[in-house]
């Protein structure tokens, strides 16, 4: 069979001779820069190159796909085989191939914006910022009427590249040629930020200041930048410049954040009125008021602005009543915040006031009514469905209704093996049950789907240590979730408590220490107070119990930690 069909597209070759590949695209007259691309003639290797690529692309085979593409890219020297080869050695991660592509096409079509960004994101993904500052330059000089634009995304575009002192340099480097232009102070200014150097971060950004003094944007960084080097500075400017600028809602809405976190209340209070008494229409300042009120935990100041921009007839109301529904149940006022979560009748937020209305139900008629109420929701994807049931899952786990818990994930996993978001909380509850194979086997696979899932590393590296078992790969485990969620203070407890399960009590009591200074969470409460028993700190461990258990009185973690230790 092999043999018929080698001789059969033998054939078809030499009746093609040099054959001509019509160029895909939606031009096909033209390239990515907008200039003629000539039409190929191919010859029989060429078109054999074309369609074995093709083929291996359908078939899932992109090693075999990378390779027909960049000889084809290499022979033809078309700059449409160029980006075709790149696009399918970025999909195959094939990075030494995919810079052959991409210098190819860059060379070929040196004026394609396409080529020039394709070449960006590949140098900052393998970190060779050297390489990346001629093609941002070019970048530039190829859009000078939207030159500004450019500058305020080129730091989100280097963001992926670690060193941040590299990315300054470089900003600063690109900046120079623009002294003129505010946006290339800004983003100087950003990158400064971003590497620590605030001194500097806020140098740039007055620069950008003196050029256009009523950039609101430009304004509001530079508060924010002066907070983490003079408060009074910060005061003066923020003080000189609503002076200035006294409608600049945005500056005096950041003036206010930072005087509430300095606790200068009566100051605050008075921009406060400033704010609204120069927008006393206004139905985004009532609810920006209504937010920033919320954050400051002033439910009865929020209520009030978030009541006001509905009678202002603030367009999206569904946010509004959203955010009204939060601080009634945050005030335990249940009915108000159910009331309010039923009038959310679209939006981004729909999903997740049904959660919070069925979380209600369930604590006003039971786990059976909102579970029923569950169901009769309306979805508009596959990822919404998802989130309904892991509420449906969580108010059975709420209810200990591991077993039900359970079922529930295992039944709809079975069907719709698909959802992977679903693995980590059928681990969770498999682990309640005693499946421990189950767990294992969830993480395992979710670690394997998801490299970058830091929760499916720590949890299967803490149920290790838990049962003192693999512990060395318990430690690699959570050493990997720390690296991928370093302030994560549940990940920093798993880590002192599997150096307690390998005997290193000191540094058992180091991490978990840290943990808990970040959070006195009742789970690392009971932690941290055994391994400070275990090393004779029993007086201090009695202190760590005494306060959870005052906030965290029901906690099973905790009880059974502190009744097993006073045995």
């Amino acid at each position: 069979m092999k043999v018929i069909l080698t001789i059969q597209l033998a054939l078809l070759l030499s009746m093609v001779g040099c054959t001509q590949l019509p160029k895909t695209g939606d031009n096909p007259g033209s390239g990515a820069s907008g200039s003629a691309t000539p039409v190929t003639e191919l010859t029989a290797d060429s078109f054999f190159d074309f369609l074995v690529g093709e083929t291996a692309l359908q078939r899932n085979q992109p090693d075999v796909a990378v390779e027909s593409f960049i000889r084809l890219a290499r022979e033809t020297r078309n700059p449409r085989f160029a980006e075709h080869a790149t696009d399918v050695a970025l999909q195959a991660r094939r990075f030494g191939e995919a810079q052959e592509a991409i210098d190819l096409w860059v060379t070929l079509e040196p004026d394609s914006m396409q080529a020039r960004q394709a070449a960006v994101a590949l140098f900052v993904a393998n970190g060779q910022l050297e390489n990346v500052r001629p093609h941002v330059e070019q970048l530039l000089r190829l859009e000078p009427e939207t030159v500004d634009k450019a500058f305020m995304q080129i730091n989100k575009l280097l963001s992926n590249h670690p060193d941040r002192e590299a990315v300054l340099k470089l900003v600063r480097q690109l900046a120079s040629a623009y002294p003129d232009l505010p946006e290339a102070h800004f983003a100087v200014s950003q990158a400064a930020w971003s590497a620590n150097e605030f001194k500097s971060a806020s140098k740039a950004m007055n620069e950008a200041l003196k050029l256009r003094p009523e950039w609101e944007m430009a304004a509001v960084h530079q508060g924010q930048i002066l907070q983490k080097i003079d408060k009074n500075k910060t005061l003066s400017f923020y003080d000189q410049y609503l002076e200035q600028f006294p409608r600049a809602n945005d500056m005096r809405i950041a003036y206010i954040r930072m005087l509430m976190e300095e606790k200068e209340f009566d100051r605050g209070r008075e921009q406060f009125q400033k704010l609204e008494l120069a927008n006393p229409s206004n139905a985004d300042i009532a609810l920006a008021i209504g937010l920033l009120s919320a954050e400051l935990n002033d439910l009865q100041s929020a209520e009030k602005y978030f009541k006001r921009a509905l009678q202002l007839g603030f367009e999206d109301a569904s946010t509004v009543y959203f955010n009204l529904g939060r601080v009634h149940e945050i005030a335990q006022h249940d009915a108000e915040a159910m009331e309010a979560y039923r009038k959310v009748t679209g939006g981004e937020r729909f999903i997740f006031s049904r959660v919070r209305y069925a979380f209600l139900l369930a604590k006003r008629d039971g786990v059976a009514a909102a579970r029923k109420y569950l169901k009769t929701v309306r979805v508009e994807n596959q990822q919404q469905r998802t989130q309904l049931l892991i509420t449906e899952s969580q108010l059975l786990r709420d209810n200990n209704d591991f077993r039900g818990a359970y079922d529930l994930l295992d039944a709809y996993l079975r069907k719709h093996p698909d959802q992977i978001e679903l693995l980590y909380d059928r681990a969770l509850m498999a682990d309640k049950i005693g499946r421990l194979d189950v767990l294992e086997r969830d993480l395992r696979k979710l670690i394997e789907l998801r490299p970058d899932n830091a929760h499916a590393y720590n949890a299967l590296g803490y149920s290790l240590a838990e049962r003192g078992l693999q512990l060395p790969e318990a430690l690699s485990l959570i050493r990997k979730a720390i690296e991928l969620s370093p302030d994560d203070p549940f990940i920093m407890d798993s880590l002192g408590w599997v150096y307690y399960r390998m005997g290193d009590l000191k540094k058992g009591v180091k991490y978990l220490k840290q943990a808990f200074d970040v959070r006195s969470d009742p789970e690392i409460a009971a932690h941290y107070g055994e391994l400070l028993w275990m090393n004779g700190a029993k007086e201090d461990a009695k202190k760590i119990w005494q306060s959870a258990l005052e906030e965290h009185p029901e906690n099973e973690m905790l009880l059974e930690t502190v009744k097993r230790f006073r045995k």
